[in-house]
């Protein structure tokens, strides 16, 4: 007998059917093999659903085994027959340095790179101190909310900056496309901060703002109690090397001493970016993506996916991945939120910004997805010698001319789809509302707003995207601009073994905003990564 874990696979169920019945089809499939169950976990691993006939809609679904087996079941062509294979665990090894830290390591910016960073730390005896430059979880909401209501916006502490970052006002997808072992600490420790155990096993998981909110801030406290620092309203201005090797960094509250830093500021910290630029880091532009916020009711979204299925309690608001590279730019959806909201986004006064945001149980009438469309480095201009500077430079010009389009006081441009795809403008909203800012909106023509390679695109892609999925280019669809923010403009070059900065070997670039992530878990995973490295190489504090 041998100690495993078996993934059993390619388990098909109806919409109907509840967790016991899946995971008594894995326990039947063993029996079968001639294997004694009685002994062995059984628990669901993934589950996902099928939609391919939309008059049959499935789960496919894989069950964990765990337990003593037969050595003879576990031989390739055994595991075969029974559609299973062996989890091999890949453990989460922290290995210590033997160089001393002649002060605390700071960690700056509080989104997943940040807070996984800071949580490692902690864990293993470095107390850091862990500072944003945006406000803690409750005064945050209050700030989103009164910009939501008001127009107000506060510059420090809004959708972009604060406790959890950018992904806390956001849907909380998990999904990545990177495969890395480490994706399931992350779920995991999610999951022991108070987030859905569903998230272990989803196909396509997602926590939901309003849970998302209070898992942060459970790390949070997890990270003070081990030992760490939390400095709220705390932003990096400057940081500079003293002759011990220490770092000096300057922040809006003080100075701090530093053994050594890692720099995980968010994909919109424009500000740090200008200031690392003037100090000689090497930084590139990197391609990005802008479009805009299309919104249907999530009723139509389920019947096009669906069928007569639609509005199963089981299988909960449909969503959508939709994308065209035959034009001359790819388009694509990104950030889809069933049954969510379009929030105001923008972090600086005069430029407007919007993205997508849903609650855990996505039960609001609109669905609506970002349309990107792909921009290149060839697309910026050199500002000031930079490219860099360029590839903000062109973000920024998307967002002011929003702004100015939508009127003013961070009113939204927007066009019915119909509109857009026909060339005028002048059609109100119907049967399809914007959501809006509670539909402090406005009429507008997205060429005051877009180049018209952007536009062209877009069209492109609406025309593509309703081939495929019926009703998605229907006319009453709400389109909302602009959405700028799907990912940082620039990469913070660093060295791809220590992964500190180029020519700044105590500083550890790290997450989306220094371009090595995209989404929630991955950038956790490189906030992760980023730990690591720092700890194989310095000690832990005495």
């Amino acid at each position: 007998m041998s100690t495993a874990k078996l993934l059993i696979g390619g388990l098909r169920v109806s919409i109907d059917d509840a967790e016991d019945v899946i995971l008594k089809k894995a326990e039947d499939r063993m029996k079968r093999a001639g294997i004694r169950t009685s002994t062995l976990h059984f628990r669901l691993y993934k589950k996902s659903i099928d939609a391919r006939k939309r008059n049959d809609i499935r789960f496919e679904c894989t069950v964990l085994a765990e337990g003593e087996f037969p050595q003879r079941t576990l031989s390739e062509n055994a595991l075969a027959k029974m559609d299973a294979r062996i989890l091999r665990e890949d453990p989460l090894s922290v290995c210590f340095g033997t160089t001393p830290l002649e002060a605390r390591p700071l960690v700056v910016g509080m989104g997943p790179a940040g807070l996984f960073a800071a949580l490692m730390l902690a864990r293993n005896g470095y107390a850091p101190i862990l500072i944003d430059r945006g406000a803690p979880i409750e005064e945050r909401a209050r700030d989103v909310k009164r910009f939501r209501e008001e127009g107000i916006l506060d510059t420090e502490s809004n959708i972009q900056f604060g406790a959890g970052g950018a992904g806390t006002f956001s849907d909380g997808k998990l999904i990545t496309r990177i495969n890395d072992p480490r994706c399931n600490f992350v779920l995991d420790t999610f999951v022991s901060h108070g987030a859905p155990c569903e998230i272990l096993y989803r196909a396509k998981p997602h926590i939901g703002t309003d849970i998302l909110r209070n898992v942060v801030s459970s790390m949070l406290c997890e990270i003070e109690a081990l030992g760490g620092e939390i400095r709220y309203h705390c932003c990096m201005i400057d940081v500079s090397e003293r002759a011990n090797g220490t770092l000096c960094v300057k922040t809006t509250t003080g100075e701090f001493l530093c053994g050594a830093l890692i720099l995980a500021p968010g994909h919109s910290a424009r500000d740090t970016y200008f200031r690392l630029i003037e100090k000689g880091f090497a930084i590139e532009p990197k391609p990005i993506s802008v479009g805009v916020r299309v919104e249907h009711l999530q009723s139509d979204i389920d019947r096009a996916l669906y069928g007569d299925a639609a509005g199963h309690p089981n299988l909960g608001p449909a969503e959508y991945t939709l994308s065209d590279t035959r034009g001359e730019r790819g388009v694509y959806t990104f950030c889809m939120c069933p049954g969510g909201e379009v929030v105001a986004a923008a972090s600086e006064e005069g430029h407007l910004v919007v993205n997508g945001m849903s609650y855990h149980a996505r039960n609001l009438k609109n669905a609506n997805s970002a349309v990107a469309v792909s921009i290149g480095c060839e697309d910026f201009e050199t500002v000031n010698g930079s490219r860099a500077l360029g590839a903000i430079s062109f973000q920024r010009q998307i967002e002011r001319a929003a702004y100015i389009t939508g009127g003013g006081n961070y009113f939204a441009p927007i066009m019915t789809m119909g509109d857009f795809l026909e060339g005028k403008r002048g059609t109100e909203p119907s049967r399809v509302l914007p959501s809006y800012r509670s539909g402090a909106v406005r009429i507008a023509d997205f060429g005051n707003v877009f180049p018209s390679y952007v536009t062209d695109s877009l069209r492109y892609g609406f025309q593509s995207f309703g081939q495929k999925l019926s009703g998605y280019d229907a006319k009453d669809t709400i389109l909302t601009a602009a959405e700028t923010r799907t990912s940082a403009p620039v990469r913070i070059l660093r060295d791809p073994q220590t992964l500190t900065a180029i020519g700044n070997p105590r500083i550890y670039p790290s997450g989306e905003g220094a371009g090595y992530a995209g989404g929630i878990t991955s950038a956790a995973v490189d906030g992760i990564r980023s730990a690591l490295a720092l700890m194989a190489r310095f000690a832990p504090l005495k």
